[in-house]
C-alpha cells in the first residue's frame, strides 16, 4: 500500500491510498494516518499520468546522441554545424557522422551533397530532418547507401526513411539501453505510456525488450504494412496484453498515405507557391482500402497518416468506404490541415484525430508560406473539438520534444518564444487538453497512472516546463524528487 498525503484534488486537498497498482480511496487531507509508504505532496497538484499517443522511441534515442540542427536557417549554416562537430570530434570506427532537426522550409539557399562535401570532406555524413522526412547526404554517404550519383544528395519519403532506418544499425543492447534512458527521461516528465509507432518490428522488439526488464512506461507496440498479415496471422488484436501484466500491449496498424509539410510532401488541394506540385500521396485509396481491410478483419485498429487537406479527404473516404463499423479507436494521424466539410466527417465515422499541436508551434511560418489564406483552417484542434472528434494529443517525437507539458502549452496558448498567439481560435482548454492525453481519473477504482505537480496546472502560463515531482504507474514510482 502507498499513501500520498496532502494531494491537491480541483479545490480540496486529500489523501489517496493505493492498495495493488489501484486507487482504494480518497478521503479528505489529514483523515488517513500515515504509515510506511507514505508520500508527503504538501499540496501539489495530483492528475492522471500522461500519455504520448504518437511517437517514435527509437529515433528519441537516436536523435539525443545527434548534432542538433533545430535552431539552424540556413543550408550553408547547417553545413557549417557539421563540419565544426567533425573538428571536434570524429565518429568512432566506420561510423557517419549524423546530425538531426533541420528544418529547411525557410531556408534561404538550397542543401546539396557538394555543399556539405566542402565542410566535412570524405567522412560519410547525413542529416536527417526534423519531421524525418528528408535526409541531406554528402557525396560519401550517397556511396554507402545506394544513392551514389544522386543529383543533390536531398532524400525524401521512402528513400530518406531507408536511410534512417539504416542509420539504426547498432547493436541490440545498445539501443535498449538507450530505449530505457528514454523512458526514464519520459517519466520525469508525467509520461505513464507511449504509442510506439516506429517503423519496426514494434512487437517482437518490445517483448524482447519487456522480457529482458524494460520498466518505466506502458508501451503499445504499433504494426506497420510489412508486418500486418503475420500480425494478423498470430492473432494480434489492437489492445491485447504481450505481457504478463499487461504494460505492453499491441498497439495500430499506421500506415503513411502522404508526406509532410516541411518537405512540401503533404498532398494538398491546391498546388504549393511557385510550383505545379500538389504534395505525394504515398498510397492511394485502391491500395489503402485492402490493406485497412486485412487490419480491421484482424481485430487491429488503423491508424493512418495524413496531413494534407486531400489526403485527408481521401483517408476519411477509404474509412467510409470499407463497408463495416470501424473498430473503437480508429484514428488518423496528424490532420494538420482539413477542409471545411470534412471536419464534421471525424465524428461521423468514429475517427478520432491524433494530433501535434507542437508541430504548429514549429510549422506557424512554414504553413503561411505554402499553405496562405488556409492557415485557419491548420491545426484546427478546436474545429475538430467542436465537430465532435475525440482528440489524442501527442508529440511525434522526436518531431517534437517527449513532453506532454510542452505538448499541452501549444495546445492551449498557441504561443511560444513570446510570440502573439497563433489562431487563437483554434486553441482548446487545459481540461480538454489533459482529458486528450490521459487513459485514467483519479478516482477510487481507477489504475493509480498518476503525476503529480508543483504547479497550477489549469494556469496556461505554468504549462510549458512544468515541474513535475513526482509520477507512478500504477502505484510504483517511475520519477520523484519528493
Amino acid at each position: 500500500m502507498t499513501l500520498l498525503k496532502g494531494a491537491r484534488l480541483g479545490d480540496s486537498l486529500v489523501d489517496v491510498l493505493i492498495e495493488g497498482g489501484r486507487i482504494s480511496e480518497i478521503s479528505p487531507a489529514g483523515v488517513a494516518e500515515a504509515f510506511g509508504d507514505t508520500i508527503e505532496l504538501d499540496g501539489r497538484w495530483l492528475l492522471p499520468g500522461l500519455w504520448d499517443h504518437h511517437v517514435h522511441l527509437s529515433q528519441v534515442a537516436f536523435t539525443l546522441r545527434r548534432v542538433d540542427l533545430s535552431r539552424v536557417a540556413s543550408a550553408a549554416e547547417a553545413a557549417r554545424v557539421m563540419g565544426a562537430a567533425l573538428a571536434a570530434a570524429a565518429p568512432e570506427g566506420d561510423l557517419p557522422l549524423v546530425g538531426a532537426a533541420f528544418r529547411d522550409g525557410l531556408w534561404p539557399d538550397t542543401p546539396t551533397a557538394a555543399l556539405l562535401d566542402a565542410a566535412v570532406g570524405s567522412t560519410p555524413t547525413v542529416l536527417v530532418s526534423g519531421d524525418l522526412h528528408t535526409t541531406w547526404l554528402n557525396t560519401a554517404a550517397l556511396a554507402r547507401y545506394g544513392f551514389a550519383g544522386h543529383p543533390t544528395g536531398v532524400l525524401v519519403e521512402d528513400d530518406a526513411f531507408a536511410v534512417t532506418a539504416a542509420l539504426q544499425n547498432v547493436p541490440r543492447s545498445i539501443l535498449d539501453t538507450w530505449l530505457q534512458d528514454a523512458a526514464t527521461h519520459a517519466a520525469g516528465r508525467g509520461v505513464v505510456g507511449v504509442v510506439e509507432l516506429e517503423m519496426a518490428p514494434n512487437v517482437d522488439d518490445w517483448r524482447r525488450r519487456f522480457g529482458a526488464g524494460f520498466t518505466g512506461l506502458r508501451v503499445e507496440a504499433g504494426i506497420y504494412s510489412s508486418f500486418l498479415d503475420a500480425a494478423v496471422a498470430a492473432g494480434h488484436r489492437t489492445g491485447d496484453a504481450l505481457d504478463g501484466d499487461g504494460m505492453l500491449r499491441v498497439g495500430p496498424f499506421k500506415i503513411l498515405t502522404d508526406g509532410s509539410l516541411n518537405t512540401r510532401t503533404a498532398y494538398c488541394v491546391e498546388v504549393y507557391p511557385g510550383t505545379s506540385e500538389r504534395g505525394l500521396l504515398t498510397v492511394p485509396t485502391e491500395e489503402l482500402l485492402p490493406l485497412l481491410r486485412t487490419a480491421v478483419g484482424g481485430g487491429i485498429t488503423p491508424a493512418v497518416h495524413a496531413i494534407g487537406d486531400d489526403a485527408v479527404r481521401l483517408v476519411l473516404d477509404a474509412f467510409e468506404q470499407l463497408g463495416t463499423p470501424l473498430p473503437a479507436g480508429a484514428r488518423m494521424e496528424h490532420a494538420q490541415l482539413v477542409r471545411r466539410e470534412d471536419f464534421p466527417r471525424f465524428a461521423a465515422l468514429g475517427v478520432a484525430a491524433s494530433v501535434q499541436p507542437e508541430h504548429a508551434m514549429d510549422d506557424r511560418d512554414v504553413a503561411e508560406r505554402y499553405w496562405p489564406g488556409r492557415t485557419d483552417r491548420s491545426f484546427a484542434l478546436r474545429s475538430l473539438l467542436d465537430a465532435g472528434a475525440e482528440l489524442l494529443l501527442g508529440s511525434d517525437a522526436p518531431v517534437a520534444p517527449l513532453d506532454p507539458w510542452t505538448t499541452l502549452s501549444a495546445a492551449v496558448t498557441r504561443s511560444r518564444d513570446g510570440r502573439e498567439p497563433w489562431h487563437p481560435e483554434q486553441a482548446i482548454t487545459v481540461d480538454e487538453g489533459l482529458r486528450a492525453s490521459a487513459h485514467s481519473r483519479v478516482a477510487v477504482g481507477e489504475i493509480a497512472d498518476l503525476v503529480a505537480v508543483d504547479l497550477d496546472p489549469f494556469e496556461p502560463g505554468n504549462l510549458a516546463g512544468m515541474p513535475v515531482a513526482l509520477t507512478l504507474l500504477a502505484g510504483r514510482a517511475t520519477h520523484s524528487v519528493l
